[in-house]
């Protein structure tokens, strides 16, 4: 057990991610050694921050919170703090469950454990962050919380209201990561494409990513978890036209039958997503569009589900991932449906998605063959060095194996030549 050195472990979505990187910060500038993701705790504190979204990823994080406790009983621990979307909903009985447990705090209210641990809050370093990506990337957070109403999502539970932040203020956040050495940027929000509407009454993505992209130094900004209805087109003309702005589009859809749509309350129709994807690629020329699927959500049929394939095999999307609806408490269909379609086919229908899904990437990959491509380094293994595409972000989709013919430098950009396709990989040399 290391003294005054506290371990920092990230449950869940890169959203989490920046708020353990926010806390880290203030924890190191305490004089606190700190470190992210330990395989095993080796400070004499821990701190635990956890994912409440969807019953597997609550589990992990109890899981979680259960391993680092039984440390704790071995004496290999002496404080066990958790914070985070599992306890901003679950704190009472968290804590009736596992005393073994020092301290709870939200999502938001985390700043009170530094008070708590004796130590000062540092607003001068507000968004200054401990970054625990590689250090040529970064996400991004431009706003917290969510003002959409879909029937299975808790979490505006847990977040609470859509909050935009100022323009100036995410400036001033990439200004300085451009000056850490940080060169591509993912913005991420529980929905992108609401910015801005509760700050300045008007979606202001477009301007924001805009003013972001004229900053010196900004080499990729890639978005992340926009919303179809209402979506801000404009933005797709900053797209076309800001060369660092990769062509590359994060938008859940989670379905297209109309009648799943409308119990999903998503507030769009299948013709106006459709309507909406045909805008998209021909606005933004050789666009990649990431998006989401659920599949057995309350009342999802047969025909639904068929639909649902269809409309994948007919669209090829770029990337493509799925769940398993979870029944989430306090929900909308908490309180109007039943979970009425058995795990077993809700485990089916997303295995076979993603099994199209599979063959549609293998197809889509194998078209790259021969072609050149910019990507940035990322890390060196044993055998490749390994890369990414502007169309692939960190930790979510392919990567790019570069044979070792030369010398790279990581966090560089290089000129890659495909010369073989894997469902979700490409394999290239340096030209």
């Amino acid at each position: 057990m290391v003294r005054n050195r506290i371990d920092v472990v990230t449950m869940g979505c890169s959203k989490n991610l920046v708020d353990s990187e926010l806390l880290m910060r203030q924890l190191v500038a305490n004089g606190y050694t700190v470190a992210h993701d330990p395989e095993v705790p080796k400070g004499d504190i821990a701190i635990i921050n956890t994912c409440g979204f969807i019953g597997d990823a609550k589990e992990e994080s109890i899981n979680m919170i259960l391993s680092f406790a039984e440390e704790k009983k071995r004496n290999r621990l002496r404080k066990l703090i958790v914070i985070g979307c599992l306890s901003e909903r679950y704190r009472e009985g968290l804590m009736r469950e596992i005393p073994e447990v020092d301290q709870f705090y939200g999502k938001f209210d985390w700043k009170g454990l530094i008070a708590d641990l004796g130590k000062s809050y540092y607003k001068e370093l507000a968004y200054d962050r401990t970054l625990t990506t590689p250090p040529h990337y970064a996400y991004v957070k431009i706003s917290e919380g969510c003002d959409r109403t879909c029937s299975y999502c808790s979490i505006p539970l847990i977040t609470g209201k859509h909050r935009s932040r100022p323009m100036e203020e995410i400036e001033d956040e990439v200004r300085k990561l451009v000056n850490e050495g940080v060169k591509e940027f993912q913005f991420i929000a529980q929905d992108l494409t609401f910015y801005g509407v509760d700050r300045y009454r008007a979606m202001k993505l477009p301007e924001l990513v805009e003013r972001v992209a004229d900053i010196k130094g900004v080499k990729w900004i890639r978005l992340h978890y926009a919303y179809p209805a209402h979506f801000p087109v404009d933005l797709l003309r900053v797209m076309r036209e800001r060369e660092n702005v990769c062509n590359y589009l994060d938008i859940a859809l989670q379905h297209i039958s109309d009648p799943m749509l409308k119990k999903m309350r998503r507030n769009v129709s299948r013709q106006q997503t459709i309507e909406l994807i045909q805008r998209i690629r021909e606005a933004v020329p050789g666009i990649h569009l990431r998006t989401t699927m659920m599949v057995g959500h309350p009342g999802e049929t047969e025909k639904d589900f068929q639909e649902l394939l269809d409309f994948v095999k007919q669209t090829r999307f770029e990337r493509l991932g799925a769940f398993p609806y979870s029944h989430e408490e306090d929900t909308y269909n908490d309180k109007h449906y039943t979970d009425d379609v058995p795990a077993s086919i809700k485990q089916g229908r997303m295995e076979q998605l993603m099994t199209l899904q599979e063959e549609i990437s293998l197809s889509m990959n194998t078209e790259k063959i021969g072609h050149t491509m910019k990507v940035i380094i990322d890390r060196e293994d044993p055998d490749y060095f390994i890369g990414r595409t502007e169309f692939d972000s960190p930790e979510v989709d392919g990567e790019v194996l570069i044979d070792k013919g030369s010398r790279l430098q990581i966090g560089h950009f290089y000129n890659a030549r495909v010369h073989s396709a894997m469902p979700f990989d490409l394999m290239g040399e340096i030209i």
